[in-house]
């Protein structure tokens, strides 16, 4: 790994001095006195990409010869949400199944040897607001690997002994949910936010696992699985006109069905804000979130919060976060911060660090004291410069193919995002100015309202005594509320 940065590294300069002295200018004599051309990246429009057959599924499709490979992605409007009162893990199982349990014609050694005889990758899952299946192949394999690709969609087995393998995997996965920190830290966080109600928070337990059968995936299956709920995208090896008539010949004759719900339930718990501490004694090291609710996408103030959020901690070593709490204390490897703009309901703005237990309380000062300080200081003009660049200069790497181009239109049309929001997203952070970033921040960052979230051995973390702020203390910050661990199986305190 560290040859092909250092040799991607060389390439860069070599070619730009080769560019320079074509040119005619004088070469540099030094790397960072190289001066490049404006990156100009523009995405080719959603129309121009966008398809649909007899049955009404909408395909995304591009045709891309430098490999001689297919690749085949179906979004499906499925999902955990839609889970029955009860039987957490519904929909996670049902789409692992689709791929693992076989089909109608074919039992799941049948199905994997088959797989396995094209060299092909077939896989299928579900999450919490929407579900994907994936087909990658040879391009001389598509006709095949197509068919039976769809055949493990329309028509699964849901071996018995399959599932009962499943769910036995499942109850050693959430026997271990309190083995990492970062496992409960994320699930607490978010129960922190949403509250125990919301459907993000419906964890599989032990009771919800034994209660669900393979009728119950057969009867989810019925209900979300077919055209009405799917959008492909398609990339690969083939002529644009001759893969839609595969398309038509392989799905059309499925017929839609019910269609899922677009909207999905919004939470309805507010954030209490205070200090939260999980004791786990087998550490030496705490992982802290700090932050509050966010919004929901499509605000008139979305470049700037993004711009603001990429200040404070979202810009890599630039923001303030990651310089003061890493480069400049060394308190930390891993710290940042993200504001989210949910799609379904408000995200969430979390900055987070992992430190040594008694230095954890000094590094969420300094962070506080960043989040405080964008809302009482302008940020400089070249401080939203260096921001909108880092977002521009990565701005590619989002499409480094074309199936995440394809990707990336599917996701909008299934969240109902204007496909221009991606033709004009760096003109827009371009816009971005300092009276923007303040105006921003003192709208939507609140000091005054964070939820403070410590994971570790909380002793040594409420104690303190990192030897810059030895008397400093978590409850310097707020109340504190210990919060015993949850019982990984019943996901109860």
């Amino acid at each position: 790994m560290r040859f092909t940065k250092l040799a991607l590294r060389v390439g860069i300069v070599a070619c730009s001095l080769a560019q320079a002295a074509r040119a005619g200018d004088a070469i540099p004599d030094h790397p960072e006195k190289l001066v490049y051309s404006g990156l100009d990246f523009k995405l080719p429009p959603a129309s121009g990409l966008r398809a649909q057959l007899s049955n009404g599924m909408v395909v995304y499709i591009a045709e891309d010869r430098m490999l001689p490979t297919f690749d085949l992605t179906i979004t499906l409007r499925a999902a955990a949400a839609f889970d029955p009162e009860g039987k957490a893990g519904l929909a996670q199982l049902t789409g692992e199944q689709m791929r693992d349990g076989g089909t109608q014609d074919l039992t799941p050694e049948e199905l994997d040897e088959k797989i396995e005889f094209l060299a092909a990758r077939m896989r299928a899952s579900i999450g919490d607001t929407s579900g994907r299946a994936n087909l990658s192949c040879l391009s001389k394999d598509i006709d095949e690997s197509l068919s039976l690709f769809a055949s493990m969609l329309r028509y699964p087995r849901f071996d018995e002994a399959r599932f009962r393998l499943a769910k036995e995997r499942s109850l050693q996965n959430i026997k271990r949910r309190n083995d990492s920190t970062g496992t409960i830290e994320q699930i607490e966080w978010s129960f922190l936010m949403y509250g125990e109600d919301h459907f993000t928070n419906r964890y599989d337990t032990t009771d919800s696992l034994a209660a669900i059968t393979r009728e119950d995936m057969l009867s989810f299956h019925r209900k979300y699985i077919h055209p009405g709920n799917m959008i492909i995208a398609v990339a690969g090896d083939f002529e644009r006109e001759e893969m839609l008539k595969k398309l038509e010949m392989v799905f059309a004759s499925w017929p839609a069905g019910e269609l899922a719900p677009k909207m999905l339930p919004k939470p309805t718990h507010t954030p209490k804000p205070g200090v939260y501490a999980i004791h786990k004694e087998d550490v030496n090291q705490g992982r802290v979130s700090i932050g509050h609710l966010g919004i929901e996408r499509g605000s008139p103030d979305q470049y700037a919060i993004q711009v603001m959020n990429g200040i404070l901690g979202a810009s890599g070593f630039r923001s303030r976060i990651v310089a003061k709490v890493r480069s400049d204390e060394g308190l930390a490897y891993n710290s940042g911060s993200r504001f989210g703009q949910g799609v379904y309901y408000p995200g969430a703005f979390r900055a987070w660090f992992q430190s040594k237990s008694n230095s954890c309380a000094y590094a969420a000062s300094i962070v506080i004291e960043e989040i405080t300080r964008m809302t009482t200081e302008k940020v400089s003009d070249q401080d939203v410069k260096d921001t909108v660049a880092f977002s521009t200069e990565s701005f590619p790497q989002r499409f480094e193919s074309k199936m995440s181009v394809l990707r990336a239109y599917v996701s909008d049309e299934y969240t109902g995002r204007d496909p221009a929001y991606w033709q004009t997203y760096i003109e827009n952070l371009k816009k971005v100015t300092p009276d923007d970033v303040l105006r921003v921040a003192r709208k939507y960052l609140h000091p005054d309202k964070l939820v403070i979230l410590a994971v570790g051995n909380a002793d040594d973390v409420l104690t303190g005594g990192y030897d810059k702020a030895p008397t400093l203390k978590f409850e310097n910050f707020g109340s504190i509320t210990r919060l015993p661990v949850r019982n990984p199986e019943t996901m109860k305190r």
